[in-house]
């Protein structure tokens, strides 16, 4: 019988569509990062072998991470009952599509949730940032990108033939690119820059600056897609909007920062393990999970509730609850992707894991302990499975767990009339920070105390950029939830809740950051903030179902949404207005190319002067392709002592080398030639507000002279 086109293809839902656009991101991250790693460590990382092999990496993990085999899934009606379901956010039903909502979608809702992604992205792409020169994160990230798409290999070599071998006076590191055993180590995890190498590969530093709002705008398609597999597919868009319009969010998908490629996935994983029909399903996931550590050091942080959560699932599978079987796979997943994460700590950025040790040290005894007691409970389980039921009949148990939630908030809330947080300055860095800080707080027209760190006030950080409406909602959401879960409902919600729950109250009491806005605002965007937008959408549909429930008709239902929608949605890009429509750092391109263009043929760059040091050390040695080194400057001064620069010149002459000086001012050059200004950039940089949102940019003046003797 002859075959008709649509008997022979049949067009997949529009559920099945978002489903897929919103999970693949991860999987293609985490794909390429998988396949660049081993080349970077081997030196290898070019586009001839990293692209066809990234593309393979990620095309199996998509293979198999959004497979749907047939038969019942985790998300069955009986593993719902079990309470730890990663594929249902109802508690029945079957299927990741089906209990989760987003194999409903329509559409409308999916072209929304397109648009509000595609919009986002045209929007930062128009507005981008072009931070270059080194002054904070941003660069750092930029001029690592570069060094890797250039070169594919660390460390970064001194390059002292160029200056006729080692001096006393020579030093080759700057901000953000540590001197470490011989060689330049940059600051940093190098998965965000082996990302944004792919820009610069595509376009150079056009293509690399554009990146940025390209991976921001996945990340909104990503968050919306958990939007719709927890709250429903009708709620996909209204989230998806809530987060785009969020000023951190517009923040860091404008510059290279590490926090929306973490975003993409703790938010992919979140989704792929609630569409989890499979063992290699669930791996993927734990894969995704743990490439977070790849990405940012505190992605560990991030991912401990995965750790427990995998415990649990193999304890549930050991005691004979259903549900379980995705538990192995996933925990394997977790830990081979966060080895892979240690592992480039280890071989390519020690000496930031030794500045950060009093930080991940404590959080890695804590992993170890949790998974030591996660092994523990799976060998125990048949014998803690009836203790354990008996104590989730405590009749009081959910009201406490929903308590507990409003309570954590509360404190927070009222935690700046509590406490002032403070810090006294022991270490270099201590004081650089508490001298930054003073300088703000003059600038802001505070009181000058340098041991202030105004982490009492990250609630209402929080409170600015989503605004007060989504915070409550968010707040009333999470009690919900936690009731329910304590009596076995909502089992799709237990991993995200942990999650948000975990990294809210963490990154809360202690955001660990200089605490100048909208700087600060970036260690909200990786959970925090989509977390409460997300519970604030599932909120507000709860709310409305019992507006519905109470009989009230079409009209009010209809004006219940929209002011809804409104109070998610106005207060957050009322705060953005402030800074949304002035992109800062414009100019740097051009005015960095002019620089590498002014420089002579067979140029070794010395600079002279300490803040040019600081910010073009690794620009000049990376972006322009020459061998760059700065002096040591005299203690207590900005210079270098003239007898070291006098010396220096004519070792470099006598490598056959032309010597170029560079400084700030032409008055640091005249005693050694003429001086000539290369660089005089007049642009906009980022406000620094301590005790409100910020609402504008700062201007910004950068000049270099160069000198050849």
């Amino acid at each position: 019988m002859r075959t008709t086109w649509p008997e022979r293809v049949r067009r997949p839902s529009a559920g099945r569509v978002l489903a897929v656009a919103s999970a693949a991101p991860a999987l293609v991250l985490a794909g390429w990062l998988l396949a660049g790693l081993p080349l970077l460590l081997l030196g290898w990382f070019r586009p001839p072998a990293a692209v066809p092999l990234g593309l393979a990496a990620a095309a199996l993990l998509c293979q198999y991470g959004l497979r749907r085999p047939p038969g019942s899934g985790p998300g069955s009606r009986a593993a719902s009952r079990a309470g730890v379901t990663p594929g249902s956010a109802s508690g029945s039903g079957s299927g990741p599509g089906r209990a989760s909502g987003i194999e409903g979608a329509t559409r409308w809702q999916v072209a929304g949730v397109l648009a509000v992604a595609a919009g986002s992205g045209v929007l930062n792409a128009l507005l981008h940032s072009e931070q270059l020169v080194v002054r904070r994160d941003p660069a750092t990230y930029a001029q690592y990108a570069v060094w890797l798409a250039t070169r594919g290999a660390l460390p970064i070599p001194y390059g002292e033939a160029a200056f006729g071998g080692p001096d006393a006076a020579l030093r080759f590191d700057s901000v953000g690119f540590f001197d470490h055993g011989g060689a330049v180590v940059p600051q940093f995890m190098p998965g965000p820059p082996m990302l944004y190498a792919i820009g610069h590969w595509l376009g150079g530093l056009p293509g690399l600056l554009l990146t940025p709002p390209v991976l921001g705008a996945l990340a909104v398609l990503v968050f919306a897609g958990t939007a719709a597999r927890l709250a429903g597919a009708r709620w996909a868009p209204l989230a998806a909007l809530a987060l785009a319009v969020c000023l951190p969010v517009l923040y860091t998908s404008r510059t290279t920062f590490s926090e929306i490629p973490s975003l993409i996935l703790l938010f992919g994983g979140l989704s792929l393990l609630l569409d989890a029909r499979s063992r290699l399903g669930a791996a993927s996931a734990g894969l995704v999970f743990g490439l977070a550590v790849l990405v940012r050091i505190d992605g560990l942080r991030d991912v401990l509730p995965v750790l427990a959560y995998a415990g649990l699932l193999i304890a549930l599978r050991r005691a004979g609850a259903p549900g379980g079987r995705l538990g192995p796979p996933l925990l394997g997943g977790l830990l081979a992707g966060a080895g892979l994460g240690f592992a480039a700590a280890f071989l390519l950025a020690e000496p930031y894991l030794a500045y950060l040790e009093a930080s991940w040290k404590p959080l890695l005894a804590v992993c170890g302990a949790v998974l030591l007691l996660t092994l523990a409970a799976a060998a125990l389980a048949p014998r803690l499975a009836g203790p354990f039921r008996r104590a989730a009949r405590v009749r009081w148990l959910p009201e406490a767990a929903a308590g507990l939630v409003a309570a954590v908030m509360a404190a927070f809330a009222v935690r700046p009339w509590l406490q002032t947080v403070t810090r006294e300055a022991v270490t270099r860095e201590d004081r650089t920070t508490a001298e930054f800080i003073e300088k703000t707080q003059a600038a802001n027209g505070l009181a000058v105390d340098g041991t202030r760190l105004y982490y009492e006030d990250s609630l209402h950080w929080a409170a600015w950029y989503v605004g007060v409406p989504a915070v409550l909602l968010a707040t009333l959401a999470a009690a919900v939830l936690a009731r329910r879960l304590v009596r076995g409902r909502a089992g799709g919600w237990l991993l995200p809740l942990a999650v948000i729950g975990w990294t809210t109250v963490t990154t809360l009491y202690r955001p660990a950051i200089t605490p100048d806005h909208p700087w600060a605002a970036r260690r909200l965007v990786p959970v925090v903030l989509p977390g409460l937008i997300l519970l604030a959408v599932w909120g507000l549909k709860r709310i409305l179902r019992a507006v519905r429930e109470r009989g009230h008709g079409p009209g009010a239902r209809r004006g219940a949404a929209v002011l809804g929608a409104v109070l998610l949605v106005a207060p957050a890009a009322v705060t953005s207005i402030g800074t949304a429509f002035t992109p800062v750092g414009r100019g740097e391109r051009a005015a960095v190319e002019a620089l590498c263009a002014s420089l002579p043929p067979e140029a070794s760059a010395l600079i002279v002067e300490r803040v040019t040091a600081d910010r073009f050390t690794q620009l000049v040695r990376g972006v322009c392709g020459v061998p760059a080194a700065r002096a040591e400057v005299v203690p207590g001064t900005d210079l270098p002592s003239p007898a070291d620069v006098t010396r220096l010149i004519g070792r470099i002459r006598a490598a056959g080398r032309t010597p170029v000086l560079l400084a700030a001012e032409a008055g640091q050059l005249a005693p050694y030639g003429t001086p000539v200004r290369v660089m005089a950039l007049r642009t906009r940089q980022d406000e620094r507000s301590l005790t409100e949102a910020p609402n504008g940019t700062w201007s910004l003046s950068v000049d270099v002279w160069t000198a050849v003797p």
